[in-house]
């Protein structure tokens, strides 16, 4: 009687073929067809791809260069997973290193210098460290990466720049956020920009600057197309020669009606694209600002509320300044009660002959259908002779039904006959 064939070796065998074959074809690929592929791989993943066969076993050790993530701690799993391997990982591959990001604490900080000595060795072009409780400050080897493309820095402070600094010619993208800078640090951050020839892209966000006194400094970018510039405190900022800026956010918090603010906007007049944030302006100041001419600015978004005057004058002073603006977003945070009536007469004397009269869209988020906003959506649809569409969703302190409100909408008066009011329900 002929034994029972062993149905398992059978297939194990015709699996081990069918690896071998696909491993046949991995080798075959060209070298550049390989590098291609594991360029696109977590640098885990790519050294993972060393089972596949013994060709492949040290590929990626000649890979021409390498993306670095390290998006979060969370435990290091095994090498070369977290960041504890990245010493490993740069000694067994020379290449240059493209792109390196990681999320950092205590235990980590204190190895950024050595870090930082070999990746501006290798050539990095892109640099992103965030420090997620110690707040250290980063070392001056940070100014030697003379080949970056973009700088995003979170949590840590800065240090004086070194003697002999020159400049990042090559740098592009320039976030900080949440970073100290020493006594006379703006000069030191007005040097960074300044020797930055190629800049495109700058954020400023809670960047706070040592010293009991305010001196003014310049952000001189002739290439920057946007800027934000969002803090607590108002640092002498002054804007000069942005000529290719296409967009900007402010929010100087409760200094956006500080004696400077008007001066500042003058050197964003040639923006297309605007935010400015203005919910907190202290009720005891009302912005007396002459406010320049926006030629091209055709989109406006605010981030207020209607409950009391300084936000609301602020808003016309902006939309006055915008004879071209075609679409206005208002985001409304709202405060408790209304302080301030700003009825339909108020609102109809701050109107002036060209205001919003290439204004086609205007969206409303999170209003609460209080008597400040629904005569504030009055005044446009009465005034604004283009307007195509009014969409409107509503927040979570209402004063009225939706039925209600939607009903003294539809009784409002029309300056543009294709006006249309969208109703879009809760604010999600």
């Amino acid at each position: 009687m002929a034994p029972p064939r062993d149905h398992g070796k059978k297939r194990r065998g015709q699996v081990k073929e069918a690896a071998l074959a696909e491993a046949d074809a991995l080798i075959s690929l060209a070298p550049d067809a390989l590098d291609n592929i594991l360029v696109r791989l977590h640098i885990r993943d790519a050294v993972r791809t060393s089972v596949l066969s013994r060709a492949w076993r040290h590929r990626w050790e000649a890979l021409p260069s390498l993306d670095l993530h390290f998006p979060c701690l969370g435990g290091d799993d095994g090498a070369p997973a977290g960041l504890g391997s990245l010493e490993g990982i740069l000694l067994r591959c020379p290449a240059r290193v493209r792109l390196f990001h990681a999320e950092l604490d205590g235990p980590y900080a204190g190895r950024v210098h050595d870090w930082l000595f070999v990746l501006a060795r290798r050539g990095v072009e892109i640099l992103d460290l965030s420090f997620n409780d110690s707040f250290p400050t980063l070392p001056s080897s940070v100014f030697s990466c003379s080949r970056l493309t973009s700088l995003s820095l979170f949590g840590c402070a800065i240090p004086l720049l070194p003697a002999g600094f020159v400049a990042f010619p090559e740098l592009r993208k320039l976030t900080l956020a949440n970073v100290h800078l020493e006594d006379y640090g703006e000069y030191q951050l007005e040097e960074i920009i300044r020797t930055s020839p190629l800049l495109d892209y700058l954020v400023l966000t809670d960047v706070f600057i040592g010293g009991e006194y305010i001196r003014e400094w310049v952000i001189r970018a002739p290439n920057l197309r946007h800027l934000t510039i969002c803090s607590e405190n108002y640092y002498g900022w002054i804007l000069k020669d942005l000529t290719c800026l296409n967009s900007a956010v402010i929010d100087w918090f409760d200094n956006v009606v500080h004696n400077d603010f008007a001066k500042f906007l003058s050197g964003l007049v040639q923006v297309r694209k605007l935010l400015v944030v203005s919910f907190n302006a202290p009720s005891a100041m009302i912005p007396k600002i002459i406010l320049c001419t926006f030629h091209n600015l055709k989109s406006l978004k605010l981030r207020m509320h209607f409950c009391e005057q300084p936000p609301i004058m602020l808003a016309f002073c902006l939309l006055k300044s915008a004879p071209n603006l075609e679409k206005l977003k208002i985001e409304i945070y709202d405060k408790e009660e209304q302080k301030f009536e700003a009825n339909g007469e108020f609102q109809n004397a701050l109107w002036t002959d060209g205001m919003c009269a290439n204004l086609q869209v205007v969206q409303m988020t999170g209003i609460n259908w209080r008597r400040n906003e629904m005569c504030f959506i009055e005044l446009i649809l009465s005034k604004a002779r283009l307007l195509r569409a009014l969409c409107i969703s509503y927040g979570g302190n209402v004063v009225m039904s939706s039925e209600d409100a939607i009903n003294e909408l539809l009784t409002y008066k029309r300056a543009s006959a294709e006006a249309q009011v969208l109703f879009k329900g809760r604010e999600t």
